[in-house]
């Protein structure tokens, strides 16, 4: 992973005294609210409904265990014993006190994280795949190329003011698990006829009020010109992009504004001023960023194990997780690992003190001391041994992560909706833990199969229930909470927006209408049809009709 250097360090020691200054005199009155908003904001710290929220950046979603240990810290010393793992890879902290958030940053920076740019009108935290750099079959490593673009849009002048927040997001793997069209810029990697790398290049995606999928505008942009041409799409935004709504200000309406076959020439225009500068990537630069990503020295290992056989045909319990939770990996003798922190009675994405150390015990035991944060609000030890997955498993037990349940119902990804977020119009916990608790049954939800439940508490999509199977939004109704249902949404390379189901429901009613749901899936499918397959096979008439008649 990168390692910061001097530079880095002394960037950062300077933020965290001008924030502390600035901390200081909000607190004493010489800063008005309207003054310390863009300054606190700019070091990832939001007013919740009870606390301040600090959101910490985690690029691409990559953690050493030292920082993963420092979180844990933090987490007892700063907050309620628990964090919250984000579907943008990053950590929030939900209750620290304002005065104390300069301390906090200053024990981030020592282990090399920050909060900078979580949040504001900027270029936001660059994500990726989970699986990068130990994926089979990955067209290229994307992480490299994350670190590039975040060392390029770090206090970049010209975009720290930008019309609204702008995310992106770089997918080198053959399945698309970092949501790419879904972001304002999108970037796929691929390999031309002649195996030169380029980037499939997308504008325009996101969710929040007007969910959009992201349009293409470069097929294949050699990989020399990446920073240009990011440099020219910003700049159209920067220039044109409306500051006078909010609302109406993110790319996406741009695009869709001026039609993406126009977008798509004023970044040409914009690029002939500086295709050929000094942002023009090197192979020397690229592969100095790639440094810090060599694989590490594999053992020689076949791909099975005669004690970890002998488990999974004894252990059922074992054998689930095994299916569910363990991927294949590139090298042979190594397997994916990843942890689900979706358990009954938890609320989704949380992860308490004691299992961040937990984690960060597992991953230097058997992960190169090193893991990831995913969209679906999990983690990943990614560079694991075949044979030592029923050791990692059975330590997992003791700490109650080893449910079964990854790509399941009950691994569904939720906000932390308005028990906590001032912009929501609903509760989302005590949903999805009702949800939970109805389908808490393995036997149940490996009959159901693959499928992805996204709540939210309203309509700005952190939980991202518009690319969600089965979507649920918070909406209110004359100061009352309701959920509006959505079927059909997807995150993948083949990504689709949920279309609604009808009028919402009431709290009550939600875990019996997902109940109805699954049992019409159930009832229709053919073989071994996944449910996103079977929507788009039946339509949502017969979803509709039957839902509400039975609710009738």
């Amino acid at each position: 992973m990168y390692i910061y250097d001097d530079y880095d360090h002394q960037m950062l020691e300077e933020r965290i005294t001008q924030y502390r200054d600035q901390t200081h005199r909000y607190l004493a009155g010489d800063l008005s609210d309207e003054q310390f908003l863009p300054l606190r904001l700019q070091n990832g710290l939001y007013i919740q409904r009870l606390a301040p929220m600090l959101r910490v950046a985690v690029p691409y979603g990559l953690l050493s265990s030292t920082q993963l240990r420092k979180l844990a810290s933090i987490t007892r010393d700063y907050d309620k014993g628990y964090a919250h793992l984000s579907t943008r890879q990053n950590i929030q902290y939900n209750w620290p006190e304002l005065e104390q958030t300069p301390d906090l940053l200053a024990e981030l920076a020592e282990v090399s994280m920050h909060a900078i740019q979580t949040s504001g009108n900027c270029i936001r935290n660059t994500t990726t795949d989970q699986f990068a750099g130990s994926a089979p079959n990955e067209i290229e490593d994307s992480r490299p190329w994350c670190v590039i673009i975040r060392q390029w849009s770090t206090f970049h002048p010209e975009f720290a003011y930008l019309p609204r927040k702008f995310k992106i997001a770089v997918c080198g793997t053959e399945i698309d698990q970092a949501a790419t069209q879904l972001h304002d810029i999108g970037l796929y990697l691929q390999k031309n006829e002649k195996g030169e790398v380029g980037f499939k290049v997308l504008v325009g995606g996101g969710l929040g009020r007007t969910p959009v999928i992201g349009k293409v505008i470069y097929e294949f942009l050699p990989w020399q010109h990446l920073l240009t041409y990011l440099d020219a799409i910003m700049r159209v935004y920067n220039l044109e992009g409306r500051r006078d709504n909010k609302y109406k200000a993110r790319i996406k309406i741009l695009v869709k504004a001026l039609g993406v076959d126009v977008f798509r020439e004023k970044v040409e225009a914009q690029w002939q001023f500086g295709k050929d500068s000094q942002a023009t990537l090197t192979e020397a630069e690229v592969n100095r960023c790639k440094s810090f990503f060599t694989s590490p020295e594999y053992e020689s290992l076949q791909d099975e194990d005669e004690a970890v056989t002998t488990a999974s045909n004894s252990d059922l319990l074992f054998n689930n997780w095994l299916d569910r939770n363990v991927s294949a990996h590139k090298q042979s003798g190594y397997s994916i690992v990843t942890i689900c922190l979706k358990g009954t009675g938890a609320a989704p994405g949380d992860i308490t003190d004691r299992q961040m150390e937990f984690v960060a015990d597992l991953a230097e035991r058997y992960s190169q001391s090193e893991l990831r944060i995913t969209h679906e609000q999990n983690l990943t030890l990614a560079e694991v041994r075949i044979k030592d997955l029923y050791e990692i498993y059975k330590a997992c037990k003791t700490e109650s992560l080893a449910t079964p349940y990854l790509g399941l119902l009950n691994d569904l990804v939720c906000c932390p909706g308005g028990d906590f977020c001032s912009l929501a119009n609903a509760k989302s916990i005590p949903i999805a833990e009702a949800i939970q608790r109805r389908f808490d049954d393995f036997d149940r939800l490996n009959e159901i199969g693959d499928i992805t439940l996204n709540m939210s508490g309203c309509m700005n999509a952190c939980g991202h229930h518009h690319v969600g199977n089965i979507g649920i939004i918070g909406v209110d109704k004359k100061g009352a909470e309701f959920y509006q249902v959505a079927l059909g949404g997807d995150a993948g390379r083949e990504a689709k927006l949920a279309k609604i189901l009808g009028p919402s429901f009431s709290q009550e009613e939600i875990p019996d209408v997902i109940e109805k749901i699954i049992q019409i899936y159930l009832d229709e499918r053919q073989s071994d049809e996944k449910f996103i397959d079977a929507f788009y096979r039946l339509g949502i008439d017969l979803f509709k009709e039957r839902v509400y008649a039975e609710a009738d």
